[in-house]
């Protein structure tokens, strides 16, 4: 069974002691989270380590990036190993911001992907069109690519160990949402293109989040989609109530 899955990526934001109150008051409202839903805080890397200690275990910790070297002469880097020993149990990767202003390309991606499996870090591996590329009809074609650029050299049993995004660049604060009916299009396509180049059991493993824009108002129903297994949530789960209640509609 695919696991439901709400992740809030704060990206550059909040102070450490707005990041510590934030954290409590997710605390606080942990026992009114779904007992099915795995939810994970991506802060600053910078924060990690402190919010282990502040959260409940029913909350886990995600980095926001990692990089391809497990070690060496690489400044202001920090690697999948080192996350690892500090108890963080995810990373996103290859989110459109990294691809945009970072220059990540699929291959880059790929590394990162490899190194977090290397040291049992989950990968959250992004993935998504432009807005030019949805408006001339490539947006399949650009989710295609990426897919088999940068997952599809994992074997049958690594790839289920990676969670899916499928995040359209052009609702990344925008607060643009995709329509349903747009993202069980692509999260649907994604798992029957998973399923062409495995098996459906594999396909059918896979948990694949929806990003783009999601928040208190919208979730409950991109939730309900088929092959919607979740959010990964940006602005949203930077206030307490919007984030839980983003938690509460993944039923």
């Amino acid at each position: 069974m695919r696991k439901k899955i709400v992740a809030g990526n704060w990206k550059m934001n909040k102070s450490w002691p707005e990041a510590l109150e934030l954290a409590q008051a997710l605390a606080a409202h942990k026992d009114s989270f779904p007992s099915h839903v795995s939810v994970l805080i991506a802060p600053p890397a910078l924060y990690l380590s402190g919010l282990k200690e502040a959260l409940p275990s029913s909350i886990a910790l995600s980095a926001q990036n990692c990089s391809q070297h497990d070690s060496g002469a690489y400044t202001g880097e920090i690697s999948a190993s080192m996350l690892a020993t500090i108890g963080v149990t995810h990373c996103i990767i290859g989110h459109s911001e990294r691809r945009q202003y970072y220059g990540e390309t699929n291959e880059i991606v790929r590394e990162k992907i490899d190194a977090c499996l290397r040291h049992g870090i989950t990968p959250i591996f992004c993935c998504g069109e432009s807005l030019s590329e949805r408006k001339f009809n490539k947006h399949f074609i650009t989710v295609s690519n990426q897919l088999q650029q940068a997952l599809f050299h994992l074997s049958a049993e690594q790839l289920p160990q990676v969670v899916i995004a499928y995040e359209p660049v052009w609702a990344i604060g925008t607060g643009v949402t995709a329509t349903n009916e747009q993202a069980e299009e692509m999260h649907a396509f994604i798992r029957d293109f998973v399923a062409e180049n495995y098996v459906d059991t594999v396909a059918n493993s896979i948990s694949i989040l929806y990003g783009g824009s999601v928040n208190a108002a919208n979730a409950a129903e991109l939730f309900a989609c088929p092959n919607v297994d979740g959010g990964l949530v940006g602005g949203a789960s930077l206030k307490a109530a919007d984030f839980t209640t983003i938690i509460q509609a993944a039923q």
